[in-house]
């Protein structure tokens, strides 16, 4: 599929947060997040427009040329996402800067943190998204296809969560696999944690 990707910076930002926001807005682990609709419209953009801010800091973007496609993504050392006690801080900072009064933003960072694999480096594949009206194009599989071509250049595994079946079943056809233990929302919905070794 010839799709025009590049490498997003400082001042694709709102646009980034639009995209997102858009793409979760009926994401069963963002309705969990923010299960109330109206709440959800006004905290659920500050939430992608900070995962914006972290990635472009942290690791890279990958996006469209018209805005259709995004996938984040931030390279994990061998060691794990954050030093001890750092991802908890962390998850704190976030929810005060997000939607403080909101637990569940906290939350979720800890429980995924929980399962994050440690021990090789790797890419981890934070959240990628497609507009609504773009879906079923073959977007998804674009969007990440040259991050995945550069782990397999380079011997380097790559780890997600998927966030519900359909994406699962879209890194399944990408190499990824099912690590044996879900991320079970309180609750909520369950989210599967993925790994996919380099191929070729």
């Amino acid at each position: 599929m010839g799709v025009a990707i590049r490498a997003a910076g400082e001042g694709d930002r709102e646009a980034l947060a639009r995209l997102l926001d858009e793409a979760f807005q009926d994401d069963p682990v963002s309705g969990w997040v923010f299960p109330g609709e109206e709440h959800r419209r006004v905290a659920h953009p500050r939430l992608m427009a900070a995962f914006v801010g972290i990635v472009l800091a942290e690791g890279r973007i990958d996006v469209t040329e018209d805005f259709s496609a995004c996938a984040l993504w931030l390279p994990m050392p061998a060691e794990g996402p954050e030093p001890d006690g750092a991802e908890d801080d962390s998850a704190v900072q976030l929810r005060e800067a997000v939607d403080p009064d909101n637990e569940r933003v906290e939350q979720i960072g800890r429980l995924t943190g929980e399962v994050h694999p440690e021990g090789r480096a790797h890419e981890y594949l934070w959240m990628i998204a497609v507009a609504p009206g773009h879906q079923g194009q073959g977007l998804g599989t674009a969007i990440m296809q040259p991050v995945l071509d550069r782990c397999d250049r380079e011997g380097l595994p790559a780890y997600l969560e998927a966030s519900s079946a359909r994406s699962r079943a879209l890194y399944e056809r990408l190499g990824f696999t099912f690590m044996g233990r879900t991320v079970d929302l309180p609750d909520g919905p369950h989210m599967w944690p993925m790994w996919r070794e380099p191929q070729g």
